[in-house]
This record gives structure tokens, C-alpha cells and sequence, in this order.
């Protein structure tokens, strides 16, 4: 399963790369494959461990929040593995050259 997730923290003021921080670090720790985007982060794998994951990120910013809103959009796929990288090669195939993906692949 890919999950992307974007937490957005509300009345922390304009800046929020702090407490962003906070949740890249969380997901970091939870070894998960991830790639993170100027927009929020790409998770891949099952589903628990993505929704635990989800849990304990909207938690850790809502310690310096009052309001954080979470957004979650899932794809899951079937006896699909590798996904994260894997659909940016296949791109990468179909266009027979590199892309610019930030060291994904």
C-alpha cells in the first residue's frame, strides 16, 4: 500500500518546518520505504503499520497545536510490492531516460 500524507499544523503561524520536522523524524524511525515530497510524504507499506504511523505523526504536532489537520490518500494494490520506487521506474522505462526524483530511484 502507498499511503501520501500531509499534515498541516493550524495557528502555529506561516512557518511550520519545526513541527513538520517532528513528523519526518517519527517516520524516519518507523523504517518504513518513504519519499518526502515539497507537498508532504509518500509512505508505503501495510496498512496498520501506515494508520499507526498516521496516529502517532497527527498526535506528535497536535502536542504543539491546537488544530491539526491530516490528509491521507491511499492506493492499494494487491500482491503489490516496491511500489514507491518501482512506479517511478516504470515511467522512467516508458520515457527511456532519468527523471528528476529527488534520489528515489
Amino acid at each position: 500500500m502507498l499511503a501520501e500524507i500531509q499534515f498541516i499544523p493550524v495557528g502555529t503561524g506561516e512557518e511550520t518546518k519545526e513541527l513538520i520536522a517532528k513528523t519526518v523524524d517519527l517516520i524516519e524511525k518507523s523504517e518504513l520505504d518513504y519519499q518526502l515530497t515539497s507537498m508532504g510524504t509518500i509512505v508505503e507499506g501495510e496498512w496498520d503499520e501506515i494508520m499507526a504511523l498516521v496516529r502517532k505523526c497527527h498526535e506528535k504536532l497536535f502536542e504543539d497545536a491546537g488544530r491539526v489537520v491530516t490528509n491521507i490518500v491511499i492506493d492499494d494494490r494487491k500482491d503489490a510490492k516496491n511500489r514507491l520506487k518501482g512506479n517511478v521506474l516504470d515511467i522512467e522505462y516508458a520515457l527511456g531516460r532519468d527523471l528528476k526524483t529527488g534520489g528515489l530511484t
